[in-house]
This record gives C-alpha cells, sequence and structure tokens, in this order.
C-alpha cells in the first residue's frame, strides 16, 4: 500500500508533459539547473474551517500563490504537483478532485502521496529536466472533516503485531520520547523548553491556530498523555494549504522575479517496522539531509545555515531532529533550547513560526508550510517574526506516526 502507510512514493499523472518549446531552456543546452521559489501562499490554520471546502481552501493559497508570482496559472505554469494521501480525505483516487482550484485542469498534474517537501522535490527535478520551467507544489489539510483521526492512524500500524494491541497510537511517540532521552540525555524539562518557544512564537505568527502565552511550569505539570508525552508537547490537528510557484533562473528573470533558490533537496525512510527501526535517532532526516546537504555543497550545516524550520508534531521531535541534521551535537539540543540559542535573537533560530505546536499540525501540508515559512524569512517578509541578516534556511519534514518517512530542503538568497 502507497503512501503513508507504505513508506513508498507514488506519481500518478492526469496528463502528459509538454515538448520542451522554451527557446530560452534550449539556449541553456535544453537544462535549467537553478530553481527557485518565485510565490507563496498560504491560507486557513485554524482549528476548523466549516465554512469553506477544501477545495476552496486550496483555491485560495493558489490565488495568493499565483498573484505573489505575477503569473497566470492557465498559461504561465507548465505542471502541477500536489500531495495528497486518499485516507485523510475520506475518498479515494483523491487527485482526480485536484486540479480545478489550482489552475491545473487538462494540463500536467502530478500526485505525489507522500509529505509537501516530497511534492517540492518532485516539482524541482521536474524543472531541472528542461521540459518545464515554472511549476506549482499545493498540499493541503482539511482533517476537521476526518472524524476517525485516531482510526485512520492505528490502521497504519503492522496489522499483526502492532494494530491488534488497539492502543492510541501516540503510544508509540511515548516510548520514541523515553528511548531518546535516555539515550542523549536530554530531559522533559528541555521538551517543555520546546513547547514554551514555539507557541509563544506562534503568537507573533498572524496564521497560527494554537499560539499561546505558556510557560515551563504549564507545561511540565499539565496532564500526562503518553508517559512521558504530556499533553501540551503534542501538536494539535489543522485545516490549512499551502501552494508554492517553483521556476526556473531564465523564467524567474523573465518574470522579473526575485527567487528564494532551492540549493538542496533529500528524502528517505527508514524501516517501517517498530521492531526494526532506530529508536534513538532519527535515521530518516539524517539520510535525507545528507542527500540535500550534498547537493547543496553544504559542509558543515551548523556553521552554513542560519536558521532552520523542523518537524516538531510532538515536542521531543524538535530535539531530536536538530540531532539527527547535524544542527546541534548530540545530547546539546536540549541545552542550546534551554539556553536560548533557538530563541528568536538567538544564535540559531529554530521554528520561529511557531511550527507545528505553535501553528497546527496540518498532516501533509507540514513540510511545505516548513518551506514557506523558511521563503518568507529569506525574503523578509515575515513580519513581526522577522529575523535579521539570514541568508539560508533549512526546512524538515516527517510524516507522522509510524511513518520513518522524512524529506528536507535547503534554500538561500543566492544562486
Amino acid at each position: 500500500m502507497a503512501g503513508i502507510y507504505g513508506n513508498q512514493r507514488t506519481f500518478l499523472c492526469t496528463s502528459s508533459f509538454p515538448s520542451r518549446e522554451h527557446e530560452d531552456l534550449e539556449d541553456k543546452g535544453g537544462i535549467s539547473l537553478k530553481v527557485g521559489i518565485i510565490g507563496i501562499g498560504i491560507a486557513g490554520f485554524r482549528t476548523t474551517t466549516p465554512e469553506l471546502s477544501w477545495k476552496e481552501l486550496t483555491y485560495e493559497a493558489a490565488a495568493k500563490a499565483y498573484q505573489d508570482a505575477g503569473v497566470d496559472p492557465r498559461k504561465d505554469v507548465k505542471a502541477f504537483v500536489t500531495c495528497a494521501e486518499d485516507y485523510w480525505e475520506g475518498f479515494g483516487i483523491f487527485d482526480e478532485f485536484t486540479p480545478d482550484q489550482i489552475g491545473g485542469a487538462l494540463r500536467p498534474v502530478c500526485t505525489v502521496c507522500g509529505d509537501g517537501i516530497h511534492g517540492l522535490a518532485t516539482g524541482f527535478m521536474q524543472i531541472q529536466t528542461g521540459l518545464v520551467d515554472v511549476v506549482a507544489v499545493e498540499a493541503h489539510s482539511k482533517i476537521s472533516d476526518l472524524l476517525t483521526y485516531e482510526g485512520v492512524v492505528q490502521h497504519a500500524l503492522d496489522p499483526i503485531w502492532n494494530k491488534p494491541l488497539r492502543g492510541h497510537p501516540f503510544y508509540v511517540a511515548g516510548l520514541e520520547m523515553n528511548a531518546f532521552l535516555r539515550a542523549s540525555g536530554n530531559t522533559e524539562k528541555h521538551c517543555a523548553a520546546v513547547v514554551e518557544k514555539n507557541r509563544n512564537n506562534a503568537m507573533r505568527n498572524g496564521i497560527a491556530a494554537y499560539g499561546a502565552n505558556v510557560d515551563l511550569n504549564d507545561i511540565l505539570t499539565s496532564e500526562k498523555a503518553f508517559d512521558p508525552l504530556k499533553k501540551l508537547e503534542i501538536s494539535g490537528l489543522a485545516d490549512g494549504a499551502v501552494v508554492l510557484v517553483l521556476a526556473s533562473d531564465v523564467a524567474a528573470k523573465k518574470l522579473k522575479r526575485k527567487p528564494v533558490w532551492i540549493k538542496g533537496v533529500g528524502w528517505a525512510n527508514d524501516s517501517p517496522s517498530l521492531e526494526t527501526r532506530e529508536w534513538e535517532r532519527a535515521k530518516y532526516a539524517e539520510l535525507a539531509a545528507q542527500m540535500a546537504y550534498r547537493l547543496a555543497k553544504v559542509k558543515n550545516p551548523a556553521r552554513e545555515i542560519d536558521f532552520a524550520e523542523v518537524d516538531d508534531r510532538f515536542s521531543y521531535k524538535e530535539l531530536q531532529h536538530l540531532e539527527s541534521l547535524g544542527l546541534a551535537k548530540k545530547g546539546q539540543a536540549g541545552k542550546m533550547t534551554a539556553n536560548g540559542d533557538t530563541a528568536l535573537d538567538g544564535k540559531f533560530p529554530v521554528n520561529a513560526s511557531g511550527g507545528s505546536l505553535g501553528c497546527g499540525d496540518v498532516v501533509e501540508a507540514s513540510g511545505l508550510h516548513r518551506v514557506a515559512e523558511v521563503a518568507l524569512q529569506l525574503r523578509g517578509d515575515a513580519g513581526k517574526r522577522q529575523l535579521d541578516g539570514v541568508k539560508v534556511g533549512i526546512a524538515q519534514s516527517w510524516r507522522g506516526i509510524p511513518t520513518t518517512s522524512g524529506a528536507v530542503a535547503i534554500m538561500g538568497v543566492n544562486q
């Protein structure tokens, strides 16, 4: 079974690609190796959106992205990528219902059964082939329409060994958190500091669904959900949509847009089974980062990258991902957080947006939101949460329990 339940990525195309027709690309030998983000559209990010269908939510994000990029989706955008998982939507062959909202009807539309950064990588590679020069990437969540979230995640567990236990699937997060803390030396207090930072950061983000002025004591004394994981350390679900417009360097110049450049992308999976995976570290993040660093020619990520947006659906995950990405030494991510190094005014800001803890868990759109937030920072358009002097940022995603599937994108202001 493909998608979230099988650590596989499936590509479906509803139309064939156009032949190479752009003289600008032909002048460069038929291929353009530089790809950037020229349009950003974000909509929703609320706990529920009863007045909107998922189609209207997606349309709003797409319209914002196309206006931002200064493009006509029917004329300028040559291909579209949508990230979806049928189980989150409630019906099968979901990609058949996506093209209209993003301007992709009767156009090349590819579906990625994966996280939004997987979709970004797909659009990135499509442009690098030279077949197209402008691609729109979409991911969304209308998770408030799903009445059986717990059941869907539980259904993803191994049907022989795990699912018959009938426990809430988040017990997996409690077990992993316990293993990670024991192995790394990070503490529950460090994890609580992540929640305090991110939910307070979200107070500066106009779209955030879960921004709150909380302190360490609020978090440490909150009810335990899946020992040692507490309720306030779990991201709340949210509806939201993100659309990004990617362009080759030639197309961006033609459109008179200054892109945020995608310098490297990577993706990877660890073992799909609970019994055979590594619990102490996020191996998928390590492997994905290695691929992205290689493409971006990053030798020392802790020194060459200025800030990060990483997956924090559970508090400990931010610490685990920072260490797996090589942005913090083993056992040091918690101390960095407690010391204020990852704060908005710290040495290495992490999740200035508020992350999923502050903005909400928008399932497959979470990774694309991390990318959008990095791009906004690099453009200087992050508003009250804007960081000073940042030139290179990293976005990292994880597809959630029970997967070990993740992706990484590195972006910069310079080619």
